[in-house]
């Protein structure tokens, strides 16, 4: 999905009981004695639609909202079987998916083969202006449903065929043998009836069918999540609820957490890193994730995407201090990128260090040559926008320009531009308003070198947010998701990555850890892979 650390909601109305069993305080406890627990959240862009929350705010809440075919496991991110039985093919193109018995929606609606069907159509559909569409792109019919240009000539995906309540077919358009494995992800779950029928009373208050539902949510304050006690699944919530709280600034969030007023962060604060370990001894987290920091270049912008710009950019790369900057502002909670993907796929395959080659090594000489020979930072200087809510991210852009300007020897070549929240950074970037760099994390969706590569710079892909396009890049990924061989199919990605070491249209700065904190109220916390807190397994004292 996701772009790290987005919404134009309303307020939610909270059913009564569930309103009644909201609590204020961190680890207060509810009836059943297991207790509500708070944590630190930012407001996410959108509704929370599964095919159209592409960013991380927005997908914890559905980690909590619903359960799909597959699910990544919270220690090992492996995709595992949860509402499949069993997903079956000969070759690789057409799939059987055949579903679990007794999975139902908390409005008791049964889960069938239809509701994922109806949901991936909604998905991919064009005229519903979904932000994950594309993952939907291998199924046979998308070009139909969501051609790249002009009106939808088809309304559903003719690959996706209901056989009958319990079993669904799918044809996909070419081989991907790894297809499967995608399916933990957001965009695939399914929807109840009142999704299409009741669209706009289901966005003030979504139903789902994973152990939570949503009780209230007020933009800018707080959404309560509460537990479903009819949920089918193994993983039913060890608590009574969570209260999401919306913070603009994560050092106030650090603050209310070790003054007893919030029990969890997920995002401690570059500032705090050096006290952390003091402050809260084992309840500090910090272990590594599937995420990694970049710089994106608008390359719609002929300043900075025209013919030989690529020296300007790998120039502005090799300005970057990544060793000094991970180890003073992150206190080595970060580590030096030398790859587009995440050095958690050495264990799925996919990880190879290097791959960024020079361009990703600090050299202030080679930098300075490679911007004069590409004719210079455009207008002579250059800004790094980038959401001032959270992530602490003015100290590492400020870093990232110290290093540039003492590199290029210019003082004022480098400056960052904070925009107030991060769902208007979003928004400008989906409207093409950046005239400069800005900073881009992404979270794996699934463990696969795929989830890195493609989403982000396939041409028109769905986090594409630089639009950055090459024809051979695009054919070593259709390449790659053909190849039966799984290291066949990881050459050709890592091929593709070369391309992008020769066109940089992002920089590579670090892997990021996951990092959290927490009170101590509440016991059993955790971080997936994806670092995102295991909410369900967490206990309240």
């Amino acid at each position: 999905m996701r772009r790290t650390s987005r919404a134009k909601w309303g307020v939610w109305v909270a059913a009564g009981a569930l309103a009644a069993a909201a609590c204020g305080g961190g680890g207060t406890s509810g009836s059943d004695g297991a207790g509500i627990v708070s944590a630190s959240w930012g407001d996410p862009q959108n509704p929370l639609e599964p095919a159209n929350t592409n960013e991380v705010q927005g997908g914890k809440v559905l980690e909590m909202l619903f359960r799909g075919l597959k699910r990544y496991n919270p220690k090992t991110g492996a995709a595992e079987n949860v509402l499949a039985d069993r997903i079956d093919t000969k070759d690789s193109q057409n799939y059987t998916v055949k579903l679990k018995d007794g999975w139902t929606f908390s409005n008791g609606e049964k889960v069938t083969a239809k509701s994922f069907v109806d949901a991936w159509n909604y998905g991919a559909l064009l005229d519903n202006k979904q932000k994950n569409a594309a993952f939907f792109q291998y199924i046979d019919g998308f070009d139909q449903v969501h051609p790249e240009s002009g009106t939808a000539k088809a309304k559903t995906l003719s690959g996706l065929t209901v056989r009958d309540d319990r079993t669904f077919t799918v044809k996909l358009h070419q081989k991907f043998s790894s297809w499967p494995d995608t399916l933990g992800y957001s965009a695939f779950m399914p929807l109840p009836r009142t999704f299409y029928s009741k669209h706009a009373e289901w966005l003030k208050q979504p139903v789902g069918n994973g152990p939570y539902t949503v009780a209230s949510y007020t933009r800018g304050s707080v959404l309560k999540m509460r537990k479903w006690n009819g949920y089918p699944g193994s993983d039913k919530a060890q608590n009574g609820g969570i209260d999401l709280r919306v913070y603009t600034d994560n050092n106030t969030a650090y603050t209310d957490l070790q003054a007893g007023n919030l029990d969890l962060v997920d995002d401690v604060p570059a500032a705090q890193l050096k006290n952390v370990k003091t402050d809260l001894g084992k309840r500090y987290i910090n272990q590594p994730a599937g995420i990694i920091q970049t710089l994106t270049f608008p390359m719609y912008d002929a300043d900075w995407g025209g013919a030989g710009k690529e020296k300007v950019r790998r120039g502005i790369s090799m300005a970057i201090d990544r060793a000094q900057i991970t180890e003073e502002i992150f206190q080595k909670t970060r580590t030096p990128a030398t790859d587009w993907t995440s050095p958690v796929l050495k264990a799925a395959g996919g990880y190879k260090a290097g791959l960024c080659g020079d361009a990703c090594v600090f050299d202030a000489a080679k930098a300075k040559q490679l911007v004069k020979e590409g004719g210079g930072l455009p207008g002579g200087k250059m800004t790094i926008t980038y959401n001032a809510d959270t992530g602490s991210h003015k100290d590492w852009v400020d870093a990232v320009c110290n290093s540039i300007n003492t590199s290029l020897d210019n003082d004022e070549a480098c400056v960052g531009a904070p925009v107030g929240t991060f769902a208007d950074f979003r928004n400008r970037i989906s409207r093409k308003q950046m005239s400069g760099p800005f900073r881009a994390g992404w979270q794996m969706d699934y463990p696969l070198i795929q989830n890195f590569l493609q989403p982000m710079y396939y041409t028109n892909a769905s986090s594409n947010d630089g639009k950055f396009s090459n024809a051979g890049f695009d054919k070593l990924v259709n390449e790659a998701n053909a190849a039966t061989d799984k290291s066949a199919a990881i050459a050709k990605f890592q091929d593709a990555q070369k391309i992008l070491a020769a066109q940089m249209p992002t920089i590579p700065l670090w892997y990021q850890n996951g990092s959290g904190g927490y009170s101590d109220r509440i016991s059993n916390v955790s971080l997936n892979p994806f670092s995102v807190p295991v909410y369900s397994d967490i206990k309240v004292k």
